[in-house]
């Protein structure tokens, strides 16, 4: 899902969607991507804060993903990851400079870093297990920065992370609506289905989750999710479901 500044070429994932602040104003969703049969669809914003948003984009950005797709060099996305993917032809986000603070690292390594203060001390321990589990069974490294733009280590969890074709960098930061935004490596992106990535940040990514529900609540079921899938056996079934 994002590719860091000077990492090897990782696969950038990221899902987002705008709902205009005017409600005199439409949502138009439009798939431009050569191959994907055109198609709108119009709601008012207050359908779409409702259902629109939450019931057909949820849906379709899996599919959305699996056709566009995007690897980036030396860029950030909220002060660590780039955006690449702005879904349903709604736009992109603002460009965010990037960010470079390793005093805001933490002393020691940990997989989980929370400048935003997100999570609680009992939900920082279960994440921290359930990726030290998952990393002892699989070799798998999933890594968690939860941050608000611009407070962030940005860069500077390259070397304290040593990113690799291993390695999910996951990134929770509300800054531009989903919340969600992930940086594959290599090795996972060839036995992950990539529409894999799109559907988890549509179901647990998504504004109105994440305003309900807390952003505490989309890390610890996206981190769970993430696990389970990179359990499962490689094959075309895998990572069918979002768990």
């Amino acid at each position: 899902m994002m590719a860091l500044a000077g990492l090897p070429l990782l696969n950038t994932y990221y899902a987002n969607a705008r709902v205009s602040s005017s409600p005199s104003k439409l949502l138009k969703c439009e798939h431009r991507k050569e191959g994907i049969k055109p198609s709108s669809l119009q709601f008012s914003q207050r359908n779409a804060c409702q259902i629109g948003i939450r019931a057909h984009l949820g849906n379709a950005i899996g599919n959305w993903v699996s056709a566009n797709r995007s690897i980036l060099a030396n860029a950030v996305i909220v002060g660590t990851l780039s955006l690449s993917i702005s879904f349903c032809g709604l736009g992109r986000a603002d460009a965010k400079e990037g960010v470079n603070k390793p005093e805001l690292l933490p002393l020691e390594f940990t997989p989980l870093i929370d400048v935003a203060g997100f999570l609680s001390p009992g939900q920082e321990s279960r994440i921290i297990q359930e990726i030290t589990d998952l990393e002892k069974d699989t070799g798998f490294k999933l890594r968690v920065l939860a941050q608000n733009y611009p407070e962030t280590p940005g860069l500077a969890v390259r070397d304290f992370w040593q990113v690799d074709d291993n390695t999910v960098v996951f990134v929770a930061d509300p800054t531009f609506g989903n919340i969600l935004n992930f940086n594959v490596g290599a090795s996972i992106d060839l036995n992950i289905p990539r529409s894999f990535w799109g559907r988890l940040a549509g179901k647990y990514g998504n504004i109105f989750y994440w305003r309900e529900k807390g952003e505490d609540a989309s890390i610890e079921a996206a981190v769970s999710a993430v696990s389970s899938c990179l359990r499962e056996p490689q094959g075309s079934n895998a990572c069918s479901e979002i768990k």
